[in-house]
């Protein structure tokens, strides 16, 4: 069972990224606030969910939340200012885009730089514990997911569709094969050290 509140401040925003340890596509970062008695038995980190469980959360988080926001960071700004401090922006992206603006926020993980003065907790496996922070998990893995398949139609040789851009050997056998992508994010290894690429 998860806790509906972590502060005694309402309203109160949970957030979470999506998409960190990818090779290619962006990392996906969501934010919701959700009323003081809203309940969803299935709702868990999306971790642990499968697929269509996911798909059928999102519409009802969507519809009941009083406030979410989903935001992409493009491989060009991971490279710039590497992916934890992409995950942090895109975090208080969806913070500063919530309306009314939360009182209080609390984050999965165990880093976040604080956004417009708001207090914050960092909760680790905090999409376990709390239910805002549990559906931003669900809304930033199916908003990545949805844009992974979009850019596979482009790129179908890596097979985005079913590896979202994380980094299976088929997928860095594709890039072995076929180089790398606008999508692919330049600054992480995209090979094992043996296998070098020219780029």
């Amino acid at each position: 069972m998860l806790f509906r509140n972590f502060s005694d401040f309402f309203p109160e925003a949970g957030t979470d990224e999506a998409g960190r340890g990818c090779l290619a596509g962006p990392v996906t970062a969501a934010a919701v606030i959700l009323p003081e008695d809203f309940t969803l038995d299935l709702l868990n980190d999306s971790k642990q969910l499968s697929e269509k469980t996911r798909e059928k959360l999102k519409p009802i988080i969507e519809q009941e939340a009083i406030s979410y926001k989903v935001i992409h960071l493009e491989p060009i700004i991971i490279d710039k200012i590497n992916i934890l401090n992409a995950s942090i922006k895109a975090m208080q992206e969806c913070i500063v885009n919530l309306n009314p603006t939360p009182k209080y926020i609390i984050v999965d993980g165990n880093r976040f730089k604080p956004i417009n003065n708001i207090p914050h907790s960092c909760i680790v496996k905090g999409d376990s514990k709390y239910l805002s922070i549990a559906a931003a998990s669900v809304l930033a893995k199916t908003h990545r997911d949805e844009y992974m398949d979009r850019i596979h139609e482009e790129f179908p040789m890596y097979n985005w569709k079913k590896n979202k851009g994380y980094p299976t050997a088929e997928h860095r056998e594709a890039i072995l094969k076929y180089g790398v992508t606008k999508y692919h994010r330049m600054s992480f290894r995209l090979l094992p050290e043996q296998l070098k690429l020219e780029f």
